[in-house]
């Protein structure tokens, strides 16, 4: 039995998923976590706490981090600061370990979890649009069987998903796609540390020796009710250099796509404006590493 703000409710602790299915049967309106960084915190704040809480954390299979081949898993309830430090990560999805390595705190990054990230749906949700230039793959089950949907397709809207009851997510699936240039993913938050994105921008671009953009894929988070992505603007950039003219098309792309709020960390329109703000450092950042290479 677990005391939450006051609330008392039991936690059961499943070492597999055939137990957690188990578990589910007999206890229909509990919720299942793993790290708890914002289920429980939610609790707390007075949201209607569920029956029961099953913790995810012992069932081994949905921390694993392996190689499929052409493909990398990646378990839901593998801790951020797990997922950070392994190699294999760095090299298929550096772009994730990028806007894994600026979430939170030591503590939160430690506990918190990749499937806890993506099933709270925030659209400043650090991992998420790193997730989507991924093409990522979320790998759903309950106790009937598997399913997979594309990270677009899973998230609906702010804290919104496709998860159904008694389902989880178990894992994220990501293509080893050829090699990428350029993968990056900045914030702009109220503070320097443990900041909430008020916007932000994950990328990856594949450039010909000559500086050409041969492939691009942009998303944007905090700056719509859900990731935006601009398939317009990904391909008016291929087959074309950077330059002062184009950057200035892309930010009609941009400012037409977006569309933030007015919220206590930041205006609309001041989110607009970082939104392209951040396309234009991220074409700094390409201007110069030409110039070192």
């Amino acid at each position: 039995m677990r005391r939450n703000g006051g609330i008392a409710m039991k936690v059961f602790l499943p070492d597999t998923l055939d137990a957690l299915w188990n578990l589910w049967d007999r206890h229909p309106d509990a919720r299942a976590y793993a790290g708890g960084t914002d289920l429980l915190v939610k609790i707390r704040e007075g949201v209607t706490p569920p029956s029961a809480l099953f913790c995810l954390e012992r069932i081994a299979a949905l921390k694993e981090i392996r190689d499929e081949g052409d493909t990398l898993f990646i378990g839901a309830a593998a801790p951020h600061a797990e997922i950070l430090a392994h190699p294999l990560v760095g090299d298929v999805a550096p772009a994730l370990t990028k806007a894994l390595r600026v979430l939170g705190s030591p503590l939160i990054r430690n506990m918190g979890t990749l499937g806890g990230n993506l099933g709270t749906a925030s659209p400043a949700g650090d991992s998420l649009p790193a997730l989507y230039v991924l093409d990522a793959e979320i790998i759903l089950a309950d106790a009937k069987g598997h399913r997979t949907l594309p990270v677009e397709e899973f998230v609906t809207g702010p804290g919104q998903t496709r998860l159904k009851p008694q389902e989880i997510i178990t894992g994220v699936r990501i293509k080893k796609a050829p090699a990428f240039t350029v993968s990056h993913y900045e914030k702009v938050g109220k503070r320097r540390a443990l900041a909430i994105a008020v916007a932000s921008l994950a990328a990856r671009l594949r450039l010909a020796p000559d500086g050409t953009i041969e492939a691009a894929r942009l998303a944007w988070g905090s700056v719509g009710p859900t990731i935006v992505t601009i398939s317009d603007l990904e391909a008016h950039l291929v087959g074309k250099r950077l330059s002062p003219d184009l950057l200035k098309e892309c930010a009609s792309f941009i400012e037409d796509a977006v569309t933030p709020i007015d919220d206590i960390r930041a205006s609309a329109a001041y989110r607009k404006m970082v939104a392209v703000n951040l396309f234009y450092r991220l074409s700094e950042l390409i201007s110069l590493r030409k110039g070192q290479s």
